[in-house]
C-alpha cells in the first residue's frame, strides 16, 4: 500500500510539473500557428518562436534567424563599430589626425630623401667606374672583368633603389587617402568640423 501511495504521489507531481511546463508557439510550414509543450522542431527554430508560461503569457521571444543579407549588414556594422572604436582610441580630435599625418609624411619624405641621396651616390660611383672603363678602352686595353662587374652591380642597386622610391611614394599616396578618411570619420564621430 505504501508503494502505491508513493507511486500516486510521484505521478501527481509529474502531472503538476507537466501542467506548469512551458508552451512553445511557432508557425509551421503551412502558416499554421502551433502550440507545443515538447519544444520547437529543428526545421522551424530559424523562423523564430515564443515561449509561453502556464497562464499563456509570453515569457520569451526568440527572433527569427537573420537572412544572409541581414547577417552581412550586421557584420559590416560590427566591423565599422570596431574601426570607429580604434579611431577614437588613436585620436581625440581632428587635430590629432592632422598631427599624425604630418609625422607620417615627414617620416616617408625623409626615407625617400635618403634613398634618393643613396641613388645619387651610386650614380656618381658608376660614372667614375665608367670613366675608368673608358680610359682602359682608349688605351687599347681590355676593361678588367671586376670593373665591369662593379658597374653591373651598381646598375642593379640603382634599379632596386628606384623601385624602393616608387614603393615609398605609393605608400605616401595611400597614407594620404587613409588620413583623409580618418580625418573625416573622426570629425563625424566627434561632431567636429574639419
Amino acid at each position: 500500500m505504501q508503494i502505491g501511495c508513493r507511486l500516486l504521489l510521484l505521478l501527481g507531481l509529474l502531472g503538476a510539473a507537466a501542467a506548469q511546463a512551458d508552451l512553445y508557439r511557432y508557425v509551421d510550414d503551412k502558416g499554421v500557428v502551433v502550440l507545443d509543450r515538447h519544444g520547437v522542431p529543428p526545421q522551424h527554430i530559424g523562423k523564430g518562436y515564443e515561449v509561453l508560461n502556464d497562464q499563456g503569457r509570453v515569457t520569451r521571444v526568440v527572433p527569427p534567424a537573420p537572412t544572409p543579407e541581414e547577417r552581412q549588414r550586421l557584420l559590416e556594422a560590427q566591423a565599422r563599430a570596431s574601426s570607429d572604436a580604434q579611431l577614437l582610441r588613436l585620436y581625440a580630435s581632428v587635430r590629432d589626425v592632422e598631427r599624425a599625418q604630418v609625422r607620417k609624411f615627414s617620416e616617408l619624405d625623409s626615407v625617400i630623401g635618403i634613398t634618393r641621396s643613396n641613388l645619387q651616390s651610386l650614380r656618381t660611383q658608376q660614372a667614375n667606374l665608367q670613366s675608368q672603363a673608358a680610359g682602359h678602352e682608349r688605351a687599347g686595353r681590355e676593361v678588367p672583368k671586376p670593373l665591369l662587374k662593379q658597374i653591373d652591380n651598381l646598375s642593379r642597386e640603382q634599379a632596386s633603389l628606384r623601385r624602393d622610391i616608387e614603393r615609398y611614394q605609393r605608400a605616401r599616396k595611400h597614407a594620404e587617402a587613409r588620413f583623409a578618411q580618418e580625418r573625416q570619420r573622426v570629425a563625424e564621430l566627434l561632431g567636429q568640423s574639419e
